[in-house]
């Protein structure tokens, strides 16, 4: 069966509007206690209603233990989460929501760090500039938005005590300037690392012209808030056997592995479905998997020795997991 990775309940204390279609909660626990703790670019799964289970990165400083702040959002064009948060979810509400991970986390060794918010990607690179600030770090911030209205926290980062690290990229305003990104990447820096989150055009465009300009993958981090497009047309089925039981099931082209695995009642822990979050990441012991994931690494997924089967299909006929 599908199990979640919800261990939490957590207390809605305050439901604000921190830009037009962007909802902002401050998350507490019911009994006053401390939170678990969490690094700057963190995420925790929220069940918005029975129907969503969905992903939020945590903005607010890592040194703060009696609050999460997550911002929504609203996307009517999505699979419904969002809507369900900024409409159902008030304050008073109780939610379920899981501890923190993180998979983007901040290299703290690094001389400087260079960091790119585009629209509601400001969330995670949020927390990073307090956390970066707080250990006496170098940093920049890049922020774009089409406008101040449609842009999360411009108040408060102008108001920041790294206020003068903040550069505001405003693109559909009068004297609205993007983000010269070719001049910036133009000279590979040792020890200068990227961080991007965004939509997937911003961070593409950030992280394709770095590497063009020969910056080292190791240097350039980045987070997408939606999975891979992949071409599925030439899909076909294959074979997954579980190590533990021997037990094969067939794969068809139109379902995942998770898919096929919790109709058999086959523990998995599943979260995002899209192979962004990592929750399901499983170890491959023989065959070799056709990665279609944001999670992993580019080196991981060479190794082919894990995959993430919400997402991911199999090269060989035969994929013999850790299950």
């Amino acid at each position: 069966m599908s199990k979640t990775s919800l261990s939490m309940i957590v207390q809605v204390r305050q439901k604000t509007q921190a830009a037009a279609d962007i909802a902002c909660f401050e998350l507490v626990d019911p009994h006053g206690r401390e939170l678990p703790a969490f690094t700057a670019g963190a995420h925790i799964d929220v069940q918005a209603d029975d129907e969503h289970l969905r992903q939020y990165s945590l903005s607010n400083a890592s040194s703060e233990r009696q609050r999460y702040q997550i911002a929504v959002l609203r996307e009517p064009q999505s699979r419904g989460g969002s809507v369900a948060m900024h409409d159902k979810v008030k304050e008073g509400d109780y939610l379920q929501i899981s501890a923190p991970r993180n998979h983007f986390a901040v290299d703290h060794d690094a001389k400087r760090s260079v960091l790119f918010a585009g629209g509601i990607g400001i969330t995670p690179i949020l927390a990073m500039a307090e956390e970066i600030h707080a250990h006496g770090g170098d940093f920049e911030l890049h922020y774009s938005a089409s406008t101040p209205e449609n842009a999360a926290f411009v108040d408060y980062l102008k108001a920041a005590p790294f206020a003068d690290k903040v550069t505001f990229h405003f693109t559909k305003t009068a004297d609205g300037k993007r983000i010269d990104l070719a001049a910036m990447a133009a000279k590979p820096e040792v020890a200068v690392h990227i961080y991007v989150c965004g939509p997937e055009a911003f961070n593409d465009a950030v992280i394709n012209t770095y590497e063009a300009a020969g910056w080292p993958k190791r240097q350039l981090h980045t987070e997408y808030f939606v999975g891979v497009d992949a071409d599925t047309s030439g899909d076909g089925s294959f074979e997954v056997e579980l190590a533990r039981s021997g037990v094969k099931f067939t794969i068809p082209a139109d379902k995942t592995v998770a898919d096929v695995l919790i109709d058999n009642d086959i523990d998995l822990l599943t979260s995002c479905e899209q192979g962004i979050c990592g929750t399901c990441v499983t170890k491959v012991l023989e065959g070799t998997p056709e990665h279609r994931d944001r999670y992993l690494t580019d080196d991981e997924r060479a190794a082919n020795d894990q995959f993430t089967p919400c997402c991911s299909r199999s090269k060989s006929k035969v994929l013999v997991i850790d299950l």
